[in-house]
């Protein structure tokens, strides 16, 4: 009877000092809670040589008739390359790479970067300071290596600890970067609606736009670049209320008469792409949503290349699997207003090797 006495008081006391951390613990999150306003004004960062014609643009503003190019890219942190995998894509990883493997990765996205050019890049899952990429700075790395651009970062998932699986996920700072060869006379972050309640959303993503404004030369009216990462993991009703403020978003802008181009990751799928050749594997694996392209009306066109997957599952490493049968998804992609001619839209089929993404270029011009 003692014994089990004394057995009853350690339990009890071993259980009130996991409550009283756990109390502690949600009281530093609730504490240090990242809440940024619905819309802040971004830092814009000239690099060492903007300006200095080393792109191919021989300007720092557009025309009407001018051509540009865009490409989006998902990074995956710098961590997703082909060796990964991801426990919340039905994987068994957390660390899904080394040190090492997070800079080398890094070295072949600037490389490829460089390489394609573009006027301008939208780029998801930037590292800032997050364990899971060994705290490496890959927004600093993108501006060394891409010194002719102008950049802005906008965070969309900062907390001091993830405290799920184990070994958890811990500390992330990661964002979402605009990255333009032409002058940017504005930023803007905007704030997404976040669909996850108290305590769930303090370690969550609070997902964001970037809204860069780009004088045209000789108009009063601006390119408007989007950069967006929507909703992947929650239960459909925050993708749609997400793309729903978007397309809010952009269609006010196409009625001031400015030219709008949005691209990113939408963990969704766009009604009017034939996707026949990436089916559904398993109903264990990760869906993604699907996007109504008439949710944003005439004025837009929701346009990708569905002729090489823009992104892998995660539930195995891709070297050393079987391609043929892999969970592909093409859910990155442009919505563009109608005053911009399309001239060609190219996923770069780079095989996955440095990212779980494909990054896609998309060509327009300016009526």
């Amino acid at each position: 009877m003692i014994i089990a006495k004394k057995i009853l008081k350690i339990t009890c006391i071993v259980l009130g000092v996991i409550l009283v951390a756990a109390i502690i613990f949600v009281g530093v999150l609730t504490i240090t809670e990242y809440k940024p306003d619905d819309s802040e004004s971004l830092e814009v960062t000239s690099g060492s040589t903007f300006g200095k014609n080393t792109t191919g643009s021989d300007k720092l503003s557009p025309s009407v008739g001018d051509s540009i190019s865009i490409v989006t890219w998902n990074l995956g942190y710098g961590s997703l390359g082909a060796n990964a995998d991801f426990f919340m894509d039905g994987g068994d990883s957390v660390y899904t790479s080394t040190a090492k493997q997070v800079n080398d990765n890094m070295e072949a996205i600037t490389s490829e970067l460089n390489s394609l050019a573009a006027d301008i890049f939208l780029l998801q899952e930037v590292d800032e300071r997050s364990s899971r990429s060994h705290k490496i700075n890959e927004a600093d790395i993108l501006r060394e290596k891409l010194p002719s651009y102008t950049s802005s970062y906008a965070y969309n998932y900062k907390t001091l600890m993830v405290p799920y699986p184990l070994p958890p996920i811990g500390r992330v700072t990661s964002g979402i970067m605009t990255l333009s060869s032409f002058e940017v006379s504005y930023a803007e972050r905007i704030q997404l609606p976040c669909p996850f309640s108290y305590p769930i959303r303090l370690c969550n993503l609070k997902r964001c736009l970037i809204v860069s404004r780009i004088p045209i030369a000789g108009s009063e009216h601006e390119l408007v670049i989007v950069n967006l990462h929507l909703e992947a993991y929650d239960s459909g009703e925050g993708k749609a209320a997400q793309t729903r403020m978007l397309a809010d978003i952009l269609q006010n802008e196409a009625a001031a008469g400015n030219y709008v181009i949005a691209g990113g990751d939408f963990n969704q799928t766009f009604s009017n792409v034939d996707l026949s050749a990436y089916p559904q594997q398993s109903a264990d694996l990760w869906a993604p949503g699907s996007i109504d392209v008439s949710e944003f009306g005439d004025s837009f066109t929701c346009i990708t290349d569905s002729s090489a997957p823009t992104c892998r599952s995660l539930d195995k490493p891709y070297e050393g699997s079987d391609h043929e049968s892999f969970q592909y998804y093409v859910i990155d992609g442009f919505i563009v207003s109608s005053n911009l001619q399309i001239n060609s839209t190219k996923t770069i089929d780079l095989d996955f090797k440095n990212s779980d993404h494909n990054p896609i270029r998309l060509d327009v011009a300016l009526k």
